[in-house]
């Protein structure tokens, strides 16, 4: 039984009407599924009409008796073939039945109904009702234009009219399998037993499940050419087979509808598009009317004050900055801006049972530009003026419900997520403004996971603070002549680089300054490159036939110096990290930190649930190993158990040079990330280096320190920050500008930003560097120095701050190991404060970390069992997990003869007692299950220890 079904049958039972009604932690503790899964089907079910819920607090969800007869009744009608169908819905079409007048039309109250979407309307209709078939239609659109939502109104009027003989839309998004053809081609078309590894039974697809219905493809253009042949095939016959078929034997009558980002003519098979006869182009959020920007912005609050029950009241300031924020994902951005807020408005007013208020104050920065982004169009800023009243309220209406299920739609009610944690959080005697912190953290990254596009556009925007647009427009010539004419590889980088080089040059030119000279060095160099020398000469042709000015002979020397440096390579050489461990989300999580802190390429994850078994694990880990080498071997860090067995079956399995290290922690994958950042760092170094890697705070003897300390005297030299580009003048003068900006921002004075050129690079950093700390590198190239490097494009979409605050780690990692002798254990006891904080939910870190620190201090005394600081870490992480599971109720299981052995082991009853102690102090018993898995983890280290004593 699916959980959907054991909701359904729960419900039924138990809750016919509401008085009789049932809260969602009710159901779960009832059939056993976790309570956010649960809140998950029952909204959906709430919006399918299925079950209805009561307003206020707790929500009470009981059946809706209305729809169980109607679908009875529908049950009931007789089953209609392919051709019969169209003989039916024909009859119906031609009869003159005045019933009919009064049906309501499924576009009408769709906004731009009868404005901008008026002819897209009209042609969604005729394709829908042009007999016998209806015609294939193709919807495009810009992202987050609402072609999900068009395809939908689609559906309820086919299925209001009758011209579909089954209710049920269903909707496959090619983007999500466009990397595996055969998965993609299964889903759809479905498979006979053997067709491929794994093919155990015959199962039908989507196309098949949808037959009598409609079937909407999204990102069709993500189909591969066999998948699009296959789908013209049907279109025309109305047959298809399945994967690991010869003869097409299966029909089935579907209403095909297609969406795409893409340009058809490009992106699609020319036999595929003469197939669908019917384009239905969306338009973007900037071409809807004033009014109906406004009517959008009014439904999109009315579903989230539908939700929570309440008033919604915001001013014009925060009206406009919504409608402004809107620069690149259309309608979904703004859906996806508008929950924002709301949980925001949510969190600030629980206390206030009737209304919450949206304050432009609290808005989040790149929301509130939207104000000053509204405010450079005049002429739109002024339509919307006129219609925009002081205040606005916005309250719950049931006739607009809740929405249907599309890209942008929550799979979960956010605001009961809300209130429950923040009762849970009140509890741990969090004060508000903590609470508000934590939450909105976790609404921020739950929402961005919903909206992913845009980025480039985002860093276009960026661009366009500093360079003309007119110049971005040319660089973006000069790249496809790049690629066209002259098959000239590039990296990402290029459109930053460049424009910000033309932008230089020509401002010099504009300003009447001196031309730059050019060096005899500079020459020799430029003609050990002969292609990027000619590319050079194509390139100032291009700027002087847009320009109409001469570009002088120096000027091509420095560009192809720039083309040299933005030439893309191969990414080839380095040392590959797969972090594996057990748990749901244990290695992605760390994974997540390590990669938003160094941008690296070269690590991937694998997430071990404990109910896994070794060979599923070892075939997933092997997978990955695939897919993050590079030719130069990769790196294995584990947790523990099976795990660390792994090298040389995958080394067997995927003639990769695999190493493997064990106990892993954030700051040892942050270390090997760092290690294998330089191409030419080999397997063997970075695996024996980080074998002796005891954490940023590790202990060390007095003679140390005190060498340490003498280094750290004799070295006072000034930190520096080294921006490059191909001159060191234009470009890199503005990252300085740039990054001085962040460094006063972020309150740092004694970081200097000095600028230097990709010609004689090497030469100028030796020479800082004889007065500087070189402590982090940016700019259009990377100099390949054991420091943090951040790209040109990076930094301009907002990773300044990032930048600074790893430079600000590592710098923290220094002094702390200079002091290590004195502090080592209060600093790590810090650090997994700070770790516990990352990743736990239902646990206070500032609470627990000393209390799991006395915990370990406990085994250590009475076990003769001497700990490091990194194990400690480890063990304090893998105790705050089992509290965190025994809250949640989901404790750790293990087999009975296993718990039967690690009875016998010495160390059994010392674990025990020490359970007992924490018992004593927090009122939490752990399983026998945990106790054995927590012995495990003292085996795993003393075998480590044992080995590297031998």
């Amino acid at each position: 039984m699916t959980r959907r079904e054991k909701v359904i049958e729960y419900l039924e039972k138990h809750a016919l009407s509401m008085a009789q009604g049932v809260t969602t932690s009710e159901i779960s503790d009832a059939i056993g599924v976790l309570r956010p899964n649960v809140s998950k089907e029952l909204n959906q079910l709430v919006r399918e009409g299925r079950i209805k819920k009561t307003k206020g607090r707790p929500i009470l969800y009981f059946v809706n008796h209305t729809v169980g007869k109607r679908e009875v009744k529908m049950q009931q009608k007789p089953n209609i073939g392919f051709a019969g169908s169209a003989r039916i819905r024909d009859q119906r079409i031609s009869e003159k039945d005045t019933t009919q007048k009064n049906e309501v039309d499924a576009f009408e109250n769709m906004i731009g109904s009868r404005d901008s979407l008026k002819s897209q309307v009209e042609q969604a209709k005729a394709a829908l009702l042009y007999p016998p078939h209806g015609l294939n239609t193709l919807i495009i659109g810009p992202t987050g234009s609402g072609k999900t939502y068009f395809a939908n109104k689609m559906y309820h009027f086919a299925l209001d009219k009758e011209i579909i003989s089954k209710k049920g839309f269903t909707t496959f998004n090619c983007a999500d399998y466009a990397h595996n053809p055969q998965l993609l081609m299964s889903h759809l078309f479905g498979y006979v037993k053997g067709a491929f590894t794994g093919a155990n039974s015959d199962k039908d697809g989507l196309i098949q499940e949808a037959d009598g219905g409609m079937l909407f493809l999204d990102e069709v253009h993500r189909l591969p050419p066999e998948g699009q042949e296959m789908i013209f095939y049907f279109m025309d016959h109305g047959t298809y087979s399945r994967l690991g078929e010869t003869t097409k034997v299966h029909h089935a009558d579907v209403r095909l509808v297609y969406a795409t980002t893409e340009d058809p003519e490009s992106a699609l098979l020319q036999t595929f598009v003469r197939r669908i006869p019917v384009i239905i182009q969306l338009p973007d959020f900037k071409q809807r009317s004033a009014r109906e920007k406004l009517q959008l912005l009014e439904q999109l609050l009315t579903l989230e004050a539908n939700r929570i029950h309440k008033n919604i009241r915001l001013n014009e300031d925060v009206v406009q900055a919504l409608l402004g924020s809107v620069t690149y994902g259309n309608v979904g951005q703004l859906k996806s801006n508008i929950q924002l807020v709301c949980a925001q408005g949510f969190l600030n007013s629980m206390q206030d049972k009737n209304e919450i208020t949206l304050l432009f104050g609290q808005l989040p920065p790149n929301i509130k530009d939207g104000l000053s982004n509204l405010a450079g169009d005049r002429k739109e800023l002024g339509n919307l003026s006129r219609l925009l009243e002081p205040t606005m309220v916005i309250k719950p209406n049931a006739k607009r419900g809740l929405p249907d299920m599309d890209s942008y739609e929550l799979p979960y009610n956010l605001y009961e997520i809300i209130g429950d944690k923040a009762t849970l959080l009140k509890d741990e005697g969090l004060d508000q403004t903590a609470i508000n912190n934590f939450i909105m953290t976790d609404i921020n990254l739950h929402l961005k996971s919903f909206y992913r596009q845009g980025n480039l556009e985002k860093t276009f925007n960026s661009l366009n603070e500093i360079v003309d647009q007119e110049i971005i427009d040319l660089t973006k010539q000069i790249q496809l002549m790049l690629l066209e004419r002259e098959n000239y590889p590039v990296r990402d980088s290029f459109i930053y680089a460049m424009s910000l080089h033309i932008s230089s040059f020509i401002k010099r030119v504009q300003s009447g300054k001196p031309l730059r000279t050019i060096s005899s060095d500079l020459i020799s160099m430029v003609h050990d490159y002969p292609e990027e020398l000619k590319i050079a000469e194509h390139v100032k042709v291009l700027i002087e036939e847009h320009y109409h000015f001469p570009v002088p002979e120096s000027e091509v020397y420095y560009m192809a110096i720039l083309l040299v440096s933005l030439k893309s390579e191969p990414k080839t050489g380095k040392v590959g990290i797969v972090v594996a461990a057990h748990g749901n989300s244990t290695a992605s999580s760390m994974v997540q930190v390590v990669s938003q802190l160094l941008s690296v390429d070269n690590i991937a994850a694998y997430d071990m649930p404990l109910e896994m078994s070794p060979k599923v694990a070892l075939d997933g880990i092997a997978l990955q190993a695939k897919t993050i080498d590079q030719g130069n071997g990769v790196l294995l860090l584990v947790d523990m158990g099976s795990l660390s067995t792994f090298s040389s079956k995958l080394t067997e399995k995927t003639n990769i040079h695999v190493k493997t290290i064990d106990m892993v922690t954030t700051a040892m994958v942050l270390e090997a990330a760092r290690k294998t950042a330089l191409i030419d760092s080999d397997l063997e170094t970075v695996y024996r280096e980080l074998r002796e890697f005891n954490g940023y705070s590790r202990t060390i003897n007095k003679a140390q320190m005190k060498k340490n300390n003498v280094q750290k005297r004799s070295d006072q030299r000034e930190k520096a920050i080294i921006a490059i580009c191909s001159t060191g003048e234009g470009t890199a003068q503005r990252i300085k500008e740039l990054l001085d900006k962040i460094l006063i921002d972020n309150l740092i004075d004694d970081i200097t930003v000095i600028t230097v050129s990709v010609v004689r690079m090497k030469e100028q950093i030796t020479q800082i560097q004889q007065n500087y700390q070189i402590v982090a590198t940016t700019g259009v190239v990377n100099p390949q120095l054991a420091v943090p490097f951040v790209s040109l494009e990076n930094l301009l979409q907002g990773g300044g701050e990032s930048f600074v605050s790893l430079i600000e780690e590592l710098n923290n990692h220094t002094v702390r190991e200079a002091e290590a002798l004195e502090h080592s254990e209060l600093l790590t006891e810090e650090m997994s404060q700070n770790y516990l904080g990352q990743y736990f939910t239902f646990i206070n870190p500032a609470k627990i970390t000393r209390i799991l620190w006395n915990y370990c201090d406990y085994i250590q005394q009475h076990s003769h069992f001497t700990m490091s600081n990194a194990f400690k870490v480890s063990l304090i992480m893998h105790m705050a997990g089992a509290v965190e599971r025994y809250l949640t109720r989901s404790e750790m299981t293990v087999a009975d003869d296993r718990l039967a052995k690690v009875k016998s082991e010495k160390l059994y009853p010392i674990v025990k007692q020490a359970n007992k102690v924490l018992h004593d102090r927090i009122n939490i018993e752990l399983s026998d299950a945990e106790v054995y898995y927590i012995v495990e983890l003292f085996n795993t280290e003393i075998e480590k220890s044992d080995t590297q004593k031998k």
